[in-house]
């Protein structure tokens, strides 16, 4: 017999759903409970209120996608790919992993802004542990490679910049789909700042390292 799922996660795949369908403006605390099969009092003790209920899926889709990151970068590393291409691995899978349940909902724009205004802290916080994920990334990658970046150049600087670029890419892709032409683009653009972030003595030793197809 399959156990059932802790409360708190099935009203988090119940609140997930309601937002999907409804958006969050015209999502309410009695349909996530109905949702959940609870009723409004019992969802009321685990979350005081509908924009408590939206902040702690969006916490929960972030630590989705750092797991996802994570996970991504080591098995990109493992194949022996270019650090370019670790990189976008890992940034390809947190952004799948978050976009995933948003996909196909006609209110995922407006549930995107609204993170941003109702969660905003939480965007900030995580964005910081993203960025902390590509620099021991790259830290990890030029140490067991023996790679150098240009002088004057720190990882924290380059992955500072990576963030950047991802950003960039996100300005011709508001929504980042379709994922396939977000990534591709993605992945051209960090090709050229990683190449141009080399030290010259590192530059063939990048290229040598990675699988050719």
């Amino acid at each position: 017999m399959q156990a059932k799922a802790p409360p708190q996660d099935r009203i988090l795949d119940a609140a997930m759903r309601v937002f999907r369908r409804h958006g969050f403006r015209r999502s309410s605390i009695e349909q996530a409970a109905e949702e959940a099969g609870l009723t409004r009092q019992a969802l009321y003790h685990h979350f005081a209120s509908k924009e408590a209920l939206f902040r702690a899926v969006i916490e929960r889709l972030y630590e989705q996608g750092l797991a996802a990151e994570i996970a991504a970068a080591q098995a990109a590393e493992d194949a022996g790919l270019e650090l370019a291409d670790i990189l976008v691995a890992e940034i390809g899978a947190r952004m799948q992993s978050m976009l995933a349940s948003l996909r196909d909902s006609p209110h995922a724009e407006e549930l995107f802004s609204e993170h941003l205004a109702q969660a905003r802290d939480l965007y900030q916080s995580y964005s910081s542990r993203f960025a902390g994920e590509i620099a021991a990334t790259i830290t990890r990658v030029c140490r067991r490679r023996k790679l150098k970046l240009e002088s004057g150049i720190s990882v924290r600087e380059l992955a500072r910049c990576v963030e950047m670029a991802v950003h960039g890419t996100k300005s011709a892709f508001p929504s980042m789909q379709p994922v396939d032409a977000f990534l591709k683009q993605l992945q051209t653009m960090l090709r050229m700042l990683i190449a141009g972030a080399m030290a010259p003595s590192a530059r063939k030793s990048l290229r040598k390292t990675g699988v050719r197809k």
